[in-house]
């Protein structure tokens, strides 16, 4: 089965032919991190409008990619939601003009559960897993015991950790999007050079606001002194990557499952990809998506519309929507 994708929910204009939730056949994807740097951050009116601009180039660069034409696709494809409204309306009437031109499915599909679905694309995995779902948006650990029955069993009650990377980087003076080269900087620096501190809440929960505020205290405490960049990066990531994993893992022996993966746009860390990998020699199978699919993409739409769209009697009166 051919799937033709678009994922425009945030600042990355995307479309990809993936085949039976598994092959990428292609996959194109603009990005608008140059547009939004100058604003530290994404500015949804603005990305509303690059969508609009790039998505035509974006479709027809997909097909010719794939040597594909829109003949040959069973259905097309797009995400519904959570995201910026405006920008999720660009992709969800391209991929329902699509559909109705050629009299073919169309898939409306939940970001969060796409993100999950990357990890099956080039792989040989199969539920029941836990999946720890991590971005600029959202942190969660998800209990996935078939492919259309997930169930979230731990979340964040303040700030994504993928937000707190870039408040953190945002500290430290680094450029937008900061999450990457606080990442480059703390793999040059002594993870153990400041002790912070880890939340106290429940197993279901995830907390980072005070070790944000923790690192705005520790960046003041130099006043007129050079920051320790990499040692303080080096620290912020060691803690937040130990917390991850440790409740994840955690929570995988509760619901017995020996597969643990990971996903969304911080599933690129390296330091938390390194503890996750490590635990293959603790008895764990482990999963990650290719670093091209941590961050926004349609090629895990596709996939996630063939193993667990959104199901509704009319998809074609489907809706956008902007949170989970």
């Amino acid at each position: 089965m051919l799937i033709f994708a678009i994922e425009s929910s945030c600042d990355e204009t995307a479309c990809a032919i993936v085949k039976d939730g598994r092959e990428v056949i292609s996959n194109s994807v603009f990005s608008q991190i140059k547009t939004h740097r100058k604003f530290g951050g994404v500015v949804p009116e603005v990305a509303a409008r690059e969508h609009l601009e790039s998505i035509g180039p974006v479709i027809k660069e997909t097909f010719e990619q794939a040597g594909i034409s829109p003949a040959q696709i069973d259905a097309f494809a797009s995400t519904a939601g959570p995201g910026l409204v405006g920008c999720l309306l660009v992709g969800l009437n391209a991929a329902k003009t699509l559909a109705l031109v050629h009299n073919k499915p169309y898939i409306p599909v939940n970001h969060l559960q796409a993100h999950v679905c990357a990890n099956f694309i080039d792989s040989d995995l199969n539920p029941p897993f836990i999946c720890l779902l991590v971005s600029g948006g959202h942190t969660q650990v998800i209990y996935v015991k078939d492919f259309d029955n997930q169930t979230i069993v731990a979340s964040t009650i303040d700030d994504a950790v993928g937000e707190v990377y870039d408040k953190v980087a945002r500290l430290m003076g680094l450029p937008y999007p900061g999450g990457i080269m606080l990442d480059k900087l703390a793999q040059e620096g002594n993870p153990n050079a400041f002790k912070l501190p880890e939340a106290k809440v429940g197993e279901d929960e995830f907390s980072f606001s005070g070790l944000k505020t923790a690192l705005l205290r520790l960046t003041q405490s130099f006043k007129d002194k050079e920051i320790p960049q990499k040692d303080i990066c080096a620290s912020f990531q060691e803690r937040v990557s130990d917390t991850l994993i440790k409740k994840t893992l955690n929570l995988a022996d509760k619901y017995g499952c020996k597969t643990i993966v990971t996903a969304g746009g911080v599933a690129a860390n390296s330091e938390l990809r390194k503890k996750l990998f490590a635990l293959n020699d603790r008895g764990y199978k482990t999963y990650a998506p290719a670093m091209k699919y941590c961050t926004d993409n349609a090629a895990m739409v596709g996939s996630c519309a063939y193993f667990n769209p959104i199901k509704c009697a009319n998809p074609l009166e489907m809706e956008v929507f902007s949170r989970a």
